[in-house]
């Protein structure tokens, strides 16, 4: 019995070390360390109530965080499920039974009499070689893998809804833009038509002012639908019907616009800070004790087993009179020939651990592609967005001076037009340059790992359960 217990302490498989990898000094070309990034809340950052509300209430309501909430339950359940398989177990036993014996040559009369029976049965798995230890243990690192999955899906739900917000108010933007310049070229194309009328404008000069305000003018429709679907995806986002934010945003608002510079840190800090990099390691962690599960199964195995009976006619007499029965022995299982089965076991869980191994390596670089690529976009994104700045107030300038140049007829009317043209163009380019600052913004605060930091109760199931107790079941 000693040496059993000093025994189970003992464990076979590899012992879980998190990998150390490489990884780059800095990012790009940058040569100085950044400081590490501010993620707590950095949607607050673009100043925005509505963005703000909109993040709390998808957080509470989204159906892919309720769904991996369950997960962690789940995972929490089975942890306890293992953990349970450690401590000898005990079970209580109890029978009764009525027994009529037909007469005898000794007898000649049946014999009527009845046994009361009650026992207790214990079993303990000693675990020699730590199979439930390693099974245990997988639980635990399922638990924590659990846990990194409801965090990624927060960021990943974050970085959406601030996504899809953008999207909308940008959208909102470019059909404004698209209305205001196409009633003010209609109001063009209704005085070229006057002209035509008096002979100081040709027709094919009034056709082409129609044309040029027809083809804005269709471009709202098109502005109308992407807007739509935006704000559809929003609200499913939230949980809630599609259409159930329409009335709510569609008095519109501006683009977001981040003032806060995003410091990116070094690519070191989002192995701690990316949730899916965290979640990856912990299933490599998983399935490396579960090779210990595996291997454990390959090594002889003692249970001790035993328990106590008492039995009589009655029960008055049961601590009495009875008769009391026990046993107690250990038992030993030795796999000896089992066709390669065991060893196969064994190098399948090798290959699924080394194939997180690999996934933890992909979600690294994936992460730090991540990175890279969100922080060469919102800086050329900046750049391009104070050229295109530049270029709307020149057009604005230029159709302005057309138009004077063309009443003093120093100009022909075909300028005009043009320039109008170009200048809706260059504040459609403006406006779409801004929204994608705004989400670029969004990409990087993603990929540095910002995401959801506030309390997240997982205890409360999705379906509550009733009467489940012993119950009759009624007639369907």
């Amino acid at each position: 019995m000693v040496l059993s217990t000093a025994l189970t302490g003992c464990v076979v498989g590899p012992d879980y070390r998190k990998p150390a990898l490489t990884m780059p000094s800095h990012w790009g070309t940058k040569t100085q360390p950044a400081k590490p990034p501010q993620l707590s809340r950095w949607w607050r950052q673009l100043k925005d109530p509505t963005l703000d509300a909109l993040v709390e209430e998808a957080v509470a309501g989204n159906l892919d965080v309720a769904s991996a909430k369950a997960k962690i339950r789940e995972a929490r359940a089975s942890y306890r499920e293992q953990k349970g398989a450690l401590p000898p177990s005990l079970e209580a036993t109890a029978s009764a039974a009525r027994t009529r014996t037909a007469a005898s040559g000794t007898s000649s009369e049946a014999t009527i009499y009845s046994q009361y029976q009650p026992g207790f049965d214990a079993s303990w798995e000693l675990d020699l070689f730590g199979g439930n230890k390693r099974a245990a243990e997988a639980a635990k690192y399922g638990v924590e893998a659990a846990d990194e999955e409801l965090r990624d899906t927060m960021l990943t739900l974050v970085g959406d809804v601030a996504s899809y917000y953008v999207q909308a108010r940008e959208y909102q933007a470019l059909r404004d833009l698209a209305r205001r310049t196409a009633v003010s070229q209609r109001k063009t194309a209704a005085l070229t038509q006057a002209e035509l009328k008096a002979g100081s404008a040709t027709g094919v000069d009034a056709a082409k002012a129609d044309a040029l305000a027809s083809s804005t003018e269709a471009d709202i429709p098109t502005y109308e639908i992407s807007y739509a679907t935006a704000v559809h995806r929003l609200s499913v986002l939230l949980g809630k019907p599609p259409a159930a934010l329409e009335e709510r945003l569609k008095k519109g608002g501006p683009i977001p616009k981040p003032t806060v510079a995003v410091s990116s840190g070094i690519p070191a800090d989002i192995l701690n800070s990316r949730p899916d990099v965290r979640l990856a390691e912990r299933q490599l962690a998983q399935y490396t004790a579960k090779i210990g599960q595996a291997e454990a199964n390959r090594y002889p195995s003692i249970s001790l087993t035993g328990d106590i009976a008492s039995s009589a006619t009655s029960i008055a007499d049961l601590g009495k009179k009875s008769t009391i029965g026990w046993s107690f022995g250990p038992s030993l299982t030795v796999p000896i020939f089992q066709g390669g089965q065991l060893k196969a076991a064994v190098d399948v869980a090798k290959a699924e651990r080394d194939q997180y191994y690999v996934a933890y390596q992909s979600a690294v670089l994936s992460a730090m592609e991540d990175v890279e690529n969100a922080v060469v976009s919102l800086t050329q994104e900046r750049l391009k967005h104070s050229k295109l700045s530049s270029s709307a107030a020149s057009y604005r300038r230029a159709t302005d001076l057309s138009r004077m140049l063309n009443q003093a007829g120093v100009t022909d009317f075909l300028d005009v037009l043009d320039a109008e043209r170009s200048l809706y163009s260059a504040e459609e380019a403006l406006i779409e340059s801004q929204a994608s600052i705004a989400g670029d913004y969004v990409a990087l605060n993603k990929a540095l790992g910002g995401g959801w930091e506030g309390k997240v109760d997982t205890s409360e199931p999705a379906v509550i359960d009733t009467n489940t107790g012993p119950h009759l079941t009624a007639a369907r």
